[in-house]
């Protein structure tokens, strides 16, 4: 099975000149859905998680799906103001301009071995941002972890960590 066979691309979404990567049908299909998991799974084969970090909103779906089989902590980190206790936050730059991520301050304790989940790895902003908040609160980073990578954006650089996996390349 082909995981990528349950990717749609929309044009033009969320505005002119994008290709978006649409996980819908993958979330909708048990069978592929599972395959996936397992994938990601597979590239953590051995490795101790405490905490799965997933990102708002798409990285909240499989981020809780590790976290459940990894029997870790999930931890969501959201736009700001959608927490409700005190956060830390990390400012990120976007084509269009700069957006924050918040993380609740109690949610990672010092040692912690961190998994952190997103849906795609693009320009590597918002995985940098993840990444930033982590080791604010003394969490170690297991590996960056993620859907799919879109490598001709060059996110790695940004991200600049060895432990990067990616279920699916374009």
């Amino acid at each position: 099975m082909k995981i990528e066979n349950y990717i749609r691309d929309i044009q033009g979404f969320p505005k002119e000149g994008i290709l978006f990567k649409d996980i819908t049908p993958l979330l909708n299909d048990p069978i592929a859905r599972t395959e996936c998991l397992a994938i990601l799974l597979e590239s953590l084969k051995g490795q101790k998680i405490d905490k799965v970090v997933g990102a708002e909103s798409r990285g909240f779906f499989f981020g809780m799906l590790l976290a459940d089989r990894l029997n870790a902590g999930f931890v969501p980190v959201r736009k700001p103001k959608k927490l409700p206790f005190t956060t830390i936050s990390a400012l990120y730059e976007l084509e269009y301009g700069t957006d924050s991520l918040e993380i609740h301050i109690d949610s990672i304790q010092k040692g912690d071995k961190v998994l952190i989940h997103d849906d795609v790895l693009a320009t590597g902003g918002t995985a940098k941002a993840l990444g930033d908040l982590v080791k604010e609160l003394g969490g170690e980073i297991v590996q960056f972890n993620f859907l799919m990578e879109l490598s001709f954006l060059n996110g790695r650089n940004k991200i600049n960590d060895n432990s990067i996996f990616a279920a699916i390349t374009y």
